[in-house]
């Protein structure tokens, strides 16, 4: 783990001071209408990724202290279908922290509003956000500051996250320039 996840990063002098992880998560709630469904009456993966968008938006503004906006999202897995009268339950936080990049994890939860039964988890996504000035140029933000167990494998798994994309990028950049060079269009 680097010096970065345990928080060492906000004690070099003249560095930007880490935040907790704590300082920016956030619940996002609504209650699912027939103004959200699809033709087969569950609610639209557009409306689930839309309150994604918006919770992880609020959490990387609030990491880093003024403007971010969504550079990928670089996964989301629907794990069961969310229906009409449905509380959506959108948690989010930032998971690690680059020099002008934060991935942010969303948990999204769902229960019946009239019910006491427990939210089950019915959905996950990681976004990658870039804090930006007031001209839309990328600038640097805060480390985040790992507190819990929780929290530290997180900040790992964001870590092979963006290796993998990184890679992955990397990879299609050279395969696009291979294809150029043998003189194929795309």
């Amino acid at each position: 783990m680097t010096d970065q996840a345990h928080g060492a990063e906000s004690e070099i002098p003249g560095a930007i001071p880490g935040k907790p992880t704590s300082a920016s998560r956030t619940t996002l709630s609504h209650i699912m209408t027939h103004n959200d469904t699809n033709l087969l009456g569950t609610v639209h993966g557009g409306v689930i990724m839309k309150l994604v968008d918006d919770a992880a938006g609020a959490v990387a503004g609030r990491h880093s202290g003024g403007p971010a906006v969504t550079a990928s999202m670089d996964e989301m897995a629907f794990l069961e279908p969310v229906r009409v009268g449905d509380l959506v339950h959108v948690k989010a936080q930032v998971n690690w922290v680059g020099r002008t990049s934060m991935e942010v994890g969303v948990r999204i939860m769902a229960e019946r509003w009239n019910e006491s039964n427990p939210a089950q988890q019915v959905g996950s996504a990681y976004l990658v956000f870039t804090g930006v000035d007031a001209d839309g140029k990328p600038r640097v933000v805060p480390p985040v500051i790992p507190e819990t167990e929780r929290d530290k494998r997180r900040y790992q798994e964001a870590q092979i996250r963006r290796t993998h994309r990184l890679a992955r990028r990397r990879a299609i950049k050279e395969l696009r320039e291979q294809r150029a060079a043998e003189g194929f269009e795309d």
